[in-house]
């Protein structure tokens, strides 16, 4: 059986702006490779929600609690103000806060708060760590960010 150490993949959609943007390539890791956590951006794949990877980053693993002050735009991690984006998150959906991360699933938002369909949704919900692809190492185009991490 054959498995991939690293890849290359395109992003599509907003979602990540301004970190990642739409027709980015990304050097993609193997998930059972790289370990996940807090702050780092994943591709992942939602069969509740579409066939085509998906582009976040992760929020929260298991255990750990997340709120949302949606007066604010403030995200909480734990009961500690999470510094991973600089983006207020005003756009609630129709998931309940504060919510508990659960057993063998992540939490991830989209950077660009406001555009991004994530985990506040109950369609996208948690994710199970078995559909994530990779984590994003940096990006390979546009030539003009080679390297970027994201």
């Amino acid at each position: 059986m054959f498995m991939y150490v690293v890849r290359i993949i395109g992003v599509s959609g907003i979602s990540m702006i301004p970190t990642l943007y739409d027709k980015d390539m990304v050097v993609l890791l193997n998930a059972s490779i790289a370990s996940i956590s807090p702050g780092d951006v994943i591709v992942f794949k939602q069969e509740r929600y579409s066939d085509i990877p998906l582009v976040k980053r992760v929020i929260a693993t298991q255990g750990q609690t997340v709120d949302i002050d949606f007066q604010t735009g403030t995200v909480y991690v734990d009961n500690a103000v999470s510094t991973y984006v600089d983006e207020p998150t005003y756009r609630s959906y129709d998931v309940t806060f504060p919510i508990t991360v659960e057993e063998g699933k992540l939490f991830v938002m989209g950077d660009n708060r406001d555009e991004s369909f994530d985990s506040r949704a109950s369609t996208i919900g948690q994710i199970d760590e078995r559909s994530v692809l990779g984590k994003v190492a940096f990006v390979v185009y546009p030539f003009s960010r080679f390297g970027d991490k994201p």
